[in-house]
């Protein structure tokens, strides 16, 4: 497993006693809260505590005690465990280790990568290459193409992953080269049942010839499905960890995965944008607005708890989609009335509408992109061992005497 990337902090003069009195060392900081200091580092990825160099020590770091006291004192003075795992479970702390993906002030790294710099150039594979962790020259044997068949890239994709998962053997226990590989022909396979087109071309290339776009509009597809290919650990992608935890499969991991995708509270959320977006199209952003809110719904695909500042994955590709002038429009209707951004889900939006693709075309990005960091995800939680099994607390019928 790859070490944890250290977060990158900006100098800080400390100057006095007193001031150096405010901060902790990385030991003393991660007794306090009692965690690792991998747990540590990912409280200063999300902001939730400050971090500078100890002066005349260039590679140690020092955090700011009030930081410390303020995240212990938001889960009771005694950190009573139930409180921070009830937290943890939406937008909290983190619940497990992982070498893969980070959100840092407001930015996006696989494998310590930014990925909106990846984006500008890499294809979905190359990428899925570096969330595997694979380095140097690969040349994996190309699959045998399956039969699959079925009217949508959804149901083709998810056709496809529930005949690799009925076939496939366990991953528990196989050599880290079998996985790779094996990962290396589930995202063909998936291409391939995707696009109902088996081939060797990029999976950027094969959907532009599925949607009949012109050979610049497939540019836009691989920065999409690079800017979408890992978000740490969303719901699809934890619900990929629990599965691989118990051995199963990669390819049931992923079915695990695509499932959770199809909910309307994770994968669809682009569905609401697109509509949205498309009612302004027709009926101008001020009468769009004007109806939705009448309705009592907020517009959607505005803002991102991770964060707070903007998506730097939807200004990436809206910034090399140029949105036409009522998509503009629209989209900074919807900001300028929630006051927040547009994330990703907006982003897919646009880029559906202004390319005149099918309304799946955001899912089928989606899980086109985020099939590689499912991957990544489930073969990382197979070196661990261990499967991830939380308590729940009981809050039904007393038990009878």
């Amino acid at each position: 497993m790859h070490a944890i990337p250290r977060p990158v902090l900006a100098a800080v003069n400390i100057d006095s006693y007193s001031q150096y009195m405010k901060w902790l060392t990385r030991d003393s900081a991660a007794r306090r809260l009692g965690v690792k200091p991998a747990t540590l580092y990912a409280y200063v990825s999300r902001g939730l505590i400050k971090a500078a160099r100890r002066p005349g020590h260039a590679r140690e770091s020092l955090y700011a005690a009030a930081d410390i006291d303020a995240l212990l004192n938001r889960h009771g003075d005694a950190r009573r465990p139930r409180e921070i795992a009830r937290h943890a479970m939406a937008w909290g702390e983190p619940v497990l280790e992982s070498a893969i993906t980070l959100v840092r002030d407001g930015r996006l790294f696989y494998r310590g990568h930014d990925a909106v710099r990846l984006a500008q150039s890499a294809t979905l594979e190359e990428t899925a290459r570096l969330l595997w962790g694979i380095e140097g020259a690969w040349a994996p044997p190309r699959p045998r193409p399956l039969a699959i068949t079925g009217s949508t890239p959804r149901a083709r994709g998810l056709a496809f992953l529930s005949r690799r998962a009925a076939d496939s053997p366990p991953s528990q226990g196989r050599a880290a080269t079998h996985l790779a590989e094996e990962a290396h022909a589930l995202l063909t396979g998936m291409a391939d049942a995707m696009t109902n087109e088996p081939g060797d071309a990029p999976f950027h290339v094969r959907l532009r010839a599925m949607w009949n776009l012109r050979p610049r509009d497939a540019q836009l597809i691989r920065r999409a499905l690079v800017l979408v290919a890992d978000h740490e650990l969303n719901p699809s992608t934890f619900a990929v960890r629990v599965t691989a935890s118990t051995g199963a499969s990669l390819a049931a991991a992923c079915l695990s995965g695509f499932a959770t995708l199809t909910g309307p509270l994770h994968g669809e959320a682009a569905a609401r944008a697109l509509v949205f977006l498309q009612a302004c199209d027709r009926q101008g952003a001020a009468t769009a607005l004007h109806d939705l809110l009448a309705r009592g719904e907020a517009p959607p695909a505005t803002g991102h708890t991770l964060y707070p500042h903007g998506d730097p994955r939807a200004a990436a590709l809206l910034a090399a989609l140029k949105p036409r002038q009522l998509i503009a429009q629209a989209i900074s209707a919807a900001e300028d009335v929630t006051g927040k951004p547009a994330n990703i889900d907006m982003a897919l939006a646009a880029l559906t509408l202004q390319l005149d693709l099918p309304p799946d075309a955001p899912f089928v990005i989606f899980a086109a992109g985020r099939m590689a960091g499912w991957l990544a995800h489930a073969m990382e939680q197979c070196t661990m061992r261990s499967p991830i099994r939380p308590r729940a607390t009981y809050v039904g019928p007393s038990p009878e005497a």
